[in-house]
């Protein structure tokens, strides 16, 4: 990163100045050719190394160049519809944070005098419209290590999770997700009491809160409290009536009994309300194949590649199109 840093960010800035200099140096085309992968949530180094990373990733990344070169950073959070991933037996929230970069205090350069200049990783037309709020350097970093505490527990490393989560709620006491985290962590312990405390702690701050409320019943559950357990989730149903991956699920249960029809209209309806999933557009894409409809199923074929959260995702699926672009229904 410091070679980089010292010659192609170096070189970009002497030119068009900052912070646009970064800003080329590290995302134009012919440049670092950074790309977006969720698999895994890497540090500023992992991410310049893979020259790909999820938008917390890029972030971290692109901030430690900045400060780097003594620029202003500002971290933001985005107001985004909510979004849904699944990890193993885990429901994962989506969030997403970008940073905008300013010149350097003082810094009169005239080419440099740019207005403040934000980053971001979505697509262009994803971003009309976006609203988004301040968030400090500790609150990004708490969002790493929940990640990290995340990808650990679907690995089974719960004393690594555990490490994590703990640490996130230390560097910043507000950011709820990991305290969402640490309450699960407490439950697959079989910590009823503590998990109890926490998801208690969730609901005070944010009442409907989908998730805290989901994970308390299923602690009053295990706790032998069913009434109190049907209680919120009577609760729940008034918050969030189809649950996220609900129609995905049945979906899933369809094709199993080879109803395909029945699981194509389940698909339709999980990417009418999450488009943005490549894993619905690949099984509504299968669930069309089954009955003969090739042109739907290369469509959503098509889709499951440009919404593929990793590298290896899209290859899998670009593959898969591929060879229905060769093959006609057997």
């Amino acid at each position: 990163m410091k070679f980089y840093l010292r010659t192609q960010i170096a070189s970009q800035m002497r030119q068009i100045g900052s912070p646009q200099g970064l800003i080329n140096a590290l995302y134009e085309r012919d440049q670092l050719q950074l790309h977006y992968d969720a698999s895994i949530t890497r540090n500023a180094a992992q991410a310049f190394d893979a020259r790909a990373g999820n938008c917390l990733s890029l972030v971290v990344m692109t901030a430690a160049f900045a400060k780097a070169l003594g620029l202003q950073v500002t971290y933001q959070s985005a107001y985004l519809e909510e979004t849904w991933g699944r990890s193993g037996d885990l429901l994962v929230r989506s969030g997403h944070v970008n940073l905008t970069l300013d010149r350097k205090m003082g810094d009169r350069n005239t080419v440099a005098a740019a207005s403040a200049m934000t980053i971001d990783f979505l697509p262009a037309e994803s971003l009309r419209g976006l609203r988004s709020r301040v968030v400090s350097e500790e609150t990004i970093v708490a969002m790493y290590m929940n990640n990290k505490a995340v990808e650990a527990l679907v690995e089974g490393r719960s004393d690594d999770a555990y490490a994590w989560t703990r640490e996130a709620v230390v560097q910043s006491p507000e950011y709820l997700g990991s305290h969402n985290t640490l309450g699960v962590l407490y439950m697959r312990r079989g910590d009823l009491a503590q998990s109890e405390r926490v998801f208690n702690y969730l609901l005070e701050r944010e009442p409907k809160n989908a998730r805290a409320m989901s994970n308390l019943a299923q602690v009053f559950a295990r706790q032998g409290r069913g009434v109190e357990s049907a209680a919120l989730l009577r609760r729940l149903a008034e918050i969030e009536p189809v649950a996220p991956f609900h129609y995905f699920d049945r979906g899933l249960a369809a094709m199993e009994q080879e109803d395909f029809r029945l699981a194509r209209d389940l698909f339709a309806k999980e990417v009418a309300r999450a488009d943005y999933h490549a894993e619905f557009h690949f099984w509504l894409a299968l669930a069309n194949y089954k009955l003969g409809d090739i042109e739907l199923a290369r469509k959503h074929l098509a889709l499951a590649v440009d919404n593929g959260a990793t590298r290896n995702d899209r290859a899998l699926y670009a593959a898969k199109l591929a060879w229905l672009q060769t093959h006609k229904l057997q």
